[in-house]
């Protein structure tokens, strides 16, 4: 294990590599026997999904196995060379995790109410506040409780909507945890709990994509994008609300929410600004939020004629810069790339919500 120390980006290919050829193998098994695996009949038919075809929705569960799969990985690191980390922290992460996938399975089965996956969703929130995940930017704790428990509930629901065209949700995670494992890499925090865990996350997802892509061969379905909402809203509160509490800078501790807010808008621009785009459109036509409809600022940019892949990549670009400043505004504080920061985060989401409002063709 001291030769992985010394050699942390060999540990970190042969991580992605490994959860990489895992989850293209398990997928590959579920494509091929799935047939209705992840399918509702149409008579219960409730979502209004952006692709006409009927796709097997179970690329979920291979998320989840190699989040096991990968929780056995880190035990055995912690055998070897002891972490040191709060073992109750953890565990509360595998009880959210497990519980965010069994209800996205339970609703890709059986159409469950929005108000059970409510309830679910507010104890996944209570468990990681009162397991030691929770956000720390306030004084008061009873804003951090509150704000604790908007996110994780918030995240959860923002990535189950964003989840309307082929690969962005994919894509747009994949993104998320590159930024986690950078994050970790440059403070040489990478062989701890949570980063380890987003290198095997993360090589699901790329052996996903490969089936995910357009045209979508298999969705991640509820089981997925729960799961996923669930361990991305963890990884948000560690590395972008607490960010403040990484580095020694002293700007970071005077001005801690503003540090927190600016990370996470970086880090998460796309689905908060299609949650709240699609949830400002929905309200002011006096249609419910959490109603299904092609209305997304993914739709709205293929109205404009540009292609599913095309919508993908520029995802994943605008990603990518949010994800470097972020870095930047961590690592290397600077008044001038906060002054940027701001005004990607801003021409970001006016794009996207004016695109949905001007009358297309």
């Amino acid at each position: 294990m001291t030769f992985f120390q010394n050699n942390i980006l060999l540990f970190i290919v042969i991580t992605i590599g490994i959860t990489f050829i895992f989850s293209v193998v398990i997928n590959s098994i579920l494509l091929k026997f799935s047939q209705t695996l992840g399918i509702r009949q149409h008579s219960t038919q409730k979502e209004i999904r952006w692709n006409p075809t009927i796709r097997p929705s179970v690329g979920g569960i291979s998320f989840f196995v190699i989040f096991l799969i990968t929780f056995i990985i880190l035990n055995f690191i912690n055998n070897l060379l002891p972490l040191h980390y709060n073992n109750l922290k953890i565990v509360g992460v595998f009880i959210v995790c497990t519980i965010a996938f069994l209800m996205g399975l339970a609703d890709d089965a059986y159409n469950t109410q929005p108000l059970l996956k409510f309830i679910a969703q507010l104890i996944c929130g209570l468990v990681l506040y009162f397991t030691g995940t929770k956000i720390n930017i306030f004084t008061n704790e009873a804003f951090n409780f509150g704000l604790t428990l908007f996110w994780v509930i918030g995240l959860m629901n923002s990535v189950n909507m964003l989840d309307n065209m082929d690969g962005i949700t994919t894509i747009v995670s994949i993104v998320v945890l590159i930024f986690v494992i950078a994050l970790n890499s440059n403070l040489n925090l990478i062989l701890t709990p949570l980063p380890i865990l987003s290198l095997g996350i993360l090589g699901a997802l790329l052996g996903f994509l490969v089936y995910n892509w357009h045209p979508a061969k298999m969705f991640m379905g509820d089981t997925g994008s729960q799961f996923l909402g669930a361990f991305l809203s963890v990884v948000g509160i560690d590395y972008c609300w607490n960010s403040f509490s990484l580095i020694s800078n002293s700007w970071f501790y005077v001005n801690p929410i503003l540090m927190g807010f600016l990370s996470v808008a970086l880090v998460f621009i796309l689905p908060i600004t299609d949650t709240i785009t699609v949830s400002i459109n929905r309200i002011s036509r006096g249609q419910s939020p959490f109603v299904g409809g092609k209305d997304h600022t993914t739709h709205h940019l293929f109205f404009r004629g540009i292609t599913e892949k095309r919508i993908a990549i520029l995802f994943c670009g605008i990603g990518l810069t949010g994800l470097a400043l972020a870095l930047n505004q961590i690592l290397n504080y600077q008044l001038n790339w906060l002054i940027v920061s701001i005004t990607f985060c801003t021409i970001t989401f006016v794009s996207l919500y004016l695109n949905t409002i001007i009358k297309r063709k």
